[in-house]
């Protein structure tokens, strides 16, 4: 493993642009249980309700007070947790100019607390919401209140109901972004897989254009990637990868 580890050191001292693509391992690392994983969120139903279900658009429409119920031990809970070293190395590469952007299914807000500026998320976020009549916006910090409060968050202007910056299940990602995405990774010589089994779409597309761009692909993750068999390095353990980054960079 340990020249494995400095082959990775030296690609990421040689690239001119290297992307990373972020899923729900790396933030388990912070304490935060991921979705698929065995003990993952999508294992237990919440009140006998599917949470792929809670998350769903229509759901949330007729049955908001079931997300928001469901939502305060997973999504408005964020200041208890604090960056992992994964995050922290991120930041530091971005400081030192040797990571051109970072997408991430991650919607914890992790690595813009690391310190992260070029963090493009990509199922969303809950840092703003919307008044889904009106679009007024509001703050994490606006609504978090209310809803461990027990309430569900009504728009004071109009009275819409409000809704987490989040992509919902029957929702379409920003085209847009994903746009710009896909020719990120495309032009990209280095792309880092970290903490994702690739299987979400489209989002777990976007590596898919490092390939046929010509990147080298370096997968960091416990599980089995599509990507495999076009990594010219895989590792299983984050942590043991990212602290010893961490002590060399």
């Amino acid at each position: 493993m340990e020249k494995d580890l400095e082959k990775l050191v030296s690609l990421i001292r040689s690239s001119k642009n290297m992307t990373v693509f972020t899923g729900a391992g790396v933030s388990t690392l912070s304490g935060i249980r991921d979705f698929r994983g065995i003990n993952g969120v999508y294992k237990e139903p919440w009140h006998g309700r599917n949470v792929e279900d809670i998350l769903s658009l229509p759901t949330f429409r007729n049955e908001p007070e079931l997300f928001y119920g469901w939502a305060t031990e997973f999504v408005y809970c964020l200041e208890r947790y604090e960056p992992s070293v994964v995050h922290r190395v991120l930041a530091k590469l971005e400081e030192k100019q040797l990571l051109k952007a970072l997408y991430t299914q991650n919607i914890d807000l992790l690595h813009t607390k690391a310190g992260n500026k070029k963090v493009y998320e990509v199922h969303g976020s809950p840092a703003f919401h919307h008044c889904m009549k009106c679009k007024m916006v509001c703050t994490y910090a606006e609504i978090s209140p209310m809803v461990l409060g027990g309430k569900v968050p009504y728009c004071d202007h109009c009275g819409g109901l409000i809704k987490p910056d989040i992509v919902f299940y029957s929702e379409n990602l920003d085209e847009k972004l994903l746009n710009q995405g896909f020719s990120d990774f495309e032009k990209s010589d280095l792309v880092l897989v970290l903490g994702s089994s690739l299987t979400v779409q489209p989002a777990a597309s976007l590596p898919m254009a490092a390939k046929y761009g010509g990147a080298d692909i370096v997968i960091v993750n416990n599980q089995p990637t599509n990507l495999d068999s076009s990594a010219v390095l895989k590792f299983d353990d984050l942590k043991a990868v990212f602290e010893y980054l961490e002590k060399v960079l």
